[in-house]
């Protein structure tokens, strides 16, 4: 798959200029509400979708399927860090107001750090065909760990990452704000906000090991793994608002994911058996996720009570 210069750049410019729109749409802290979240939701997803549509014209079928599968796996995996950031805020008892901010921050640094990972796993499959392997015996254990720990509860305050944060940097015991450093009896403190896009900015990163060699295992052409995970990753935020206050009913989504993760790392450990059609992968991935979806939603559906 020959990529030119001009369509890197052009995508990047593209990433950078709907960060940039929503950054100055969200300027000023206020508390997005679900509509507001549906829209934006609405327009990350048909932009996703409409570049994989672009892809599909300039590079084929094949391509445009290995984008959407990529594609729908993050937004599959992203639901799960949707679990992690309420857990955070609730935590932090992080104001609704400010929670956009930290995400958006949060959401410029997984793309930085998935850009790293991707020109780095790219450049060890390119060189050591035996990488793919590993990346699918990564992706079996993480998809037992998630079947078996997914009602587990995480303990934030036995947090290494937080715990370390908190002994090395001077933090303040209230918020101020949106803002991350305040100056205090002359030197500069973190506040709880900063602590808060440290363990965003970490399960970004952790996230990232289950999520890149899952794209890989479907290929291994760097723009689509990148360009998958970037234009999912990007509607990160607004699907948080509009699914946090209902991540309660999603009780099998776990098992959904779990069940992708270990399918895909089997495709990639049977990739010089045999090579799995793109539209199988992309058939069981949806069959995944909507399986777990409606089950979950009949699982938590009201109850009426009373009879007439």
């Amino acid at each position: 798959m020959d990529v030119p210069f001009w369509l890197w750049a052009a995508v990047l410019g593209l990433i950078l200029f709907m960060l940039a729109v929503d950054l100055i749409a969200h300027r000023r802290a206020h508390v997005v509400g679900v509509r507001e979240a549906a829209v934006w939701t609405a327009v990350w997803v048909s932009l996703g979708l409409a570049f994989g549509g672009v892809v599909w014209w300039m590079y084929g079928p094949t391509a445009g399927g290995e984008y959407f599968a990529g594609y729908l796996i993050e937004k599959s995996l992203a639901v799960d860090n949707v679990f992690v950031f309420a857990l955070i805020f609730g935590y932090f008892a992080v104001p609704r107001m400010y929670q956009h901010r930290v995400l958006f921050y949060g959401v410029l640094g997984a793309l930085v750090f998935r850009a790293i990972f991707i020109a780095g796993g790219a450049a060890l499959i390119d060189r050591f065909h035996w990488v793919l392997y590993v990346f699918g015996a990564i992706l079996l254990y993480s998809g037992w760990r998630m079947l078996r720990h997914r009602n587990h509860e995480m303990d934030l305050s036995a947090n290494p990452v937080l715990r370390l944060a908190r002994r090395l940097i001077p933090t303040t015991e209230e918020y101020d704000g949106q803002k991350f450093w305040v100056r205090r009896a002359g030197r500069w403190v973190a506040t709880p906000l900063f602590m808060v896009l440290v363990l965003v900015e970490t399960s970004d990163i952790i996230f990232a090991v289950d999520s890149i060699p899952a794209i890989f295992a479907i290929t291994q052409e760097p723009f689509l793994v990148f360009t998958s995970n970037a234009f999912a990753i990007l509607g990160l935020r607004a699907m948080y608002f509009l699914l946090a206050d209902l991540m309660h009913r999603f009780v099998y989504l776990k098992a959904g994911l779990a069940a992708i993760l270990i399918l895909v790392g089997v495709k990639m450990l049977l990739i010089d058996i045999w090579k799995v059609p793109i539209a199988v992968s992309l058939a069981a991935i949806a069959a995944c996720l909507i399986v777990a979806v409606t089950a979950s939603l009949h699982a938590t559906r009201p109850t009426r009570t009373g009879s007439r």
